[in-house]
């Protein structure tokens, strides 16, 4: 390794090196080994999940979710509680390395949506997450990233070709960012515990033209800072589902390693195939979703569902079209 990269990659691995002594210690002291070695499954399906995290604008409770109220069937709030207890170390890795290594940031807009994030997430744990119910979770969140990956696929090869950004005003990039934060972290990531990051790299990918590299490392670090305010607000309330500390303690000393890896792998080898595999995964996952919760949902749950998936594709439509009009003027105007 270059020394001048080894010594701006210190942090990264002095983190790594805390985290991992914390975790022994609390493994040790605690006599938890049977209950990390009892949860091998989620640690093995966070080690899919924390690549995605680090690869994509998805956080590693994307995988944990659908795998811990599909897969085991356990429910949605331990999904999301989970989701924000897994990215509060998955993701908060794959931030500080991404800082180490000096990627590029859309910083205008991430400083504006992390005061949004700020206030958002724990309002909308304390008075909108209460007011759900286990299938609307289940739904919102199958809908989201059906979205997402209907979208991806139909427009991959465009999304993947962006290079920097179109040029905008420090004023657009202040009111979408914090809106992007307040919302996308109150109506969204307190009710799923993920999706602000998808929120924001929409509207840099579809709005601004940015180049995924720019796009995906302020995603994940908009979700590492959300992840954390959800999981201290849970911590403080007492509010921490059944669970949860369990399958975080047998997975995170698999994602605080996996994340960061996962950026590394797609700095060398490209963000298309990972994707596209993805995207294709988020559309079954939505089926899947229906299937399995067949039995309590009515023709108006089922209708509800295919309306988001419409909703999120016109709101996403919405932004791209913002976004070519934007690119054109800015065009003329060279």
């Amino acid at each position: 390794m270059d020394p001048l990269k080894e010594k701006s990659l210190l942090p990264f691995f002095i983190w790594l090196v805390l985290f991992y002594t914390g975790w022994l210690a609390l493994v040790i002291h605690g006599n938890h080994l049977e209950t990390v070695l009892a949860h091998w499954p989620m640690a093995l399906a966070m080690a899919a999940g924390s690549y995605v995290a680090g690869s994509t604008p998805m956080g590693g409770g994307t995988v944990g979710f659908p795998v811990l109220v599909l897969l085991m069937d356990l429910p949605a709030t331990l999904g999301r509680d989970f989701s924000f207890a897994i990215q509060a170390v998955g993701m908060t890795s794959a931030s500080i390395y991404i800082l180490c290594s000096r990627q590029e940031l859309e910083w205008p807009m991430l400083r504006a949506a992390l005061p949004g994030a700020l206030i958002g997430t724990p309002l909308g744990i304390f008075f909108v997450a209460p007011l759900v119910s286990e299938l609307f979770i289940k739904l919102l969140f199958a809908a989201m990233w059906c979205s997402f990956g209907l979208l991806h696929l139909r427009r991959i090869n465009e999304i993947t070709s962006y290079q920097g950004m179109t040029p905008h005003d420090t004023v657009f990039d202040h009111k979408v960012g914090f809106t992007v934060g307040l919302l996308g972290s109150l109506c969204i990531a307190s009710i799923t515990g993920v999706g602000i990051d998808m929120m924001i790299y929409m509207v840099l990918v579809l709005w601004c033209h940015a180049d995924l590299k720019i796009a995906i490392p302020t995603s994940v670090i908009l979700m590492a800072f959300t992840s954390l305010l959800g999981i201290s607000t849970k911590l403080l309330l007492g509010e921490l589902q059944a669970g949860t500390f369990e399958n975080w303690l047998a997975a995170a000393p698999v994602v605080a390693v996996g994340a960061p890896f996962g950026a590394l792998v797609v700095s060398r080898i490209g963000r298309r195939p990972t994707l596209i595999v993805v995207s294709l995964l988020c559309v079954v996952q939505f089926a899947w979703t229906l299937v399995h919760e067949r039995n309590a949902m009515t023709v108006w749950n089922a209708s509800a569902a295919l309306l988001g998936v419409i909703f999120f594709l016109l709101l996403f439509h919405d932004m791209y079209r913002h976004g070519y009009r934007l690119a054109r003027r800015k065009l003329k105007q060279d």
